[in-house]
């Protein structure tokens, strides 16, 4: 079959289209027809030879694909319209699926709108229900709210939290607000206004619940931003891993920092990730509650020019290959 292979670490350059085995079926999976496969950030740390798959899952780049079902496992059947969760595999024209990671694709939703939802809504739907146990009336703040796990945090906040704090670049800021952000600060103000702007917006009590991707630049300003008994959700470091923590703040508002990743967990977490996504979240896709933001597609031969656009930090929402 086709797929992205790369043969050593660097530039969007070394993504190149090849031939490579089908692949093999375990016990309990799908061999899924891939019809739309997710461009994640992790992807590009991958690519640049830092974000290795976990042992035993294939080499190839890609962790969330929508398609058909060809091998059937658990209660799908061939020809059923799935998307899943992937370790690895996805940048590919087949993919290996542990059924209890995938999910029927709502009626409403295309293939290439349905690649863009596992990777990012079960990412903010491990940190902010899961994790974060958001609950009606909570405070919360969404770092690089226009990307594509930043644009389902939004989404699932929306009517549930009180406030919703969206940070983002200057041009993406109203792109924000259509997407469920009550307030908004530019990422750019971050390390000087967050505490001021957080409490400007609750009434002077603080965020329950902060969703970070960018790391070691906004700690400080996070830490000081958390109401009594706050939970900052760490997910990924773009802007570096260390930093400065004020362990007195934790202290005297018993904060939570908690540190979390998707593809790392066992088969297990996430099959028990995907059931509660699946059953309280998925239908609000048919009914329009919910809805995945596509902001380009490529064909699968071209996701050097995917990586390229991801990383220059011009994209709202998701973008998705075609093989």
């Amino acid at each position: 079959m086709r797929a992205i292979v790369v043969k050593q670490p660097g530039g969007p350059e070394v993504l190149q289209l090849g031939e490579v085995p089908d692949p093999q079926p375990r016990e309990g999976d799908l061999i899924v027809r891939v019809r739309a496969a997710g461009v994640n950030r992790a992807d590009l740390h991958q690519r640049l030879g830092r974000y290795p798959p976990p042992p035993g899952e294939p080499d190839t780049i890609g962790l969330e694909i929508a398609g058909e079902v060809e091998r059937p496992a658990g209660g799908y059947k061939p020809g059923d319209r799935v998307m899943a969760l992937l370790a690895g595999g996805g940048y590919a024209e087949k993919a290996r699926v542990p059924a209890a990671q995938a999910m029927p694709i709502p009626k409403t939703l295309s293939f290439e709108e349905a690649a863009a939802i596992p990777e990012a809504f079960l990412t903010a739907w491990l940190n902010l229900m899961m994790l974060g146990a958001l609950q009606p009336g909570h405070v919360v703040v969404v770092h690089a709210a226009a990307s594509g796990v930043g644009s389902a945090a939004l989404q699932l906040c929306r009517g549930v939290a009180s406030v919703v704090l969206a940070t983002a670049s200057a041009a993406k800021l109203d792109h924000c607000r259509a997407l469920g952000a009550t307030h908004l600060l530019a990422r750019s103000e971050v390390p000087s206004r967050l505490p001021e702007a957080v409490r400007a917006a609750s009434g002077g009590k603080g965020a329950d619940i902060i969703l970070d991707v960018v790391g070691a630049a906004y700690l400080e300003a996070n830490v000081a931003a958390l109401a009594l008994h706050g939970r900052l959700c760490c997910i990924s470091t773009q802007s570096g891993s260390k930093g400065t923590l004020d362990i007195g703040a934790l202290l005297v508002r018993r904060l939570t920092v908690l540190g979390s990743t998707l593809r790392a967990r066992s088969a297990e977490q996430k099959a028990r990730l995907v059931a509660d996504f699946s059953a309280r979240a998925l239908p609000r896709f048919e009914r329009g509650e919910l809805r995945p933001v596509v902001a380009k597609t490529y064909p699968l031969a071209e996701a050097a020019r995917a990586h390229e656009d991801l990383a220059s930090d011009r994209v709202v929402g998701k973008i998705v290959l075609i093989p």
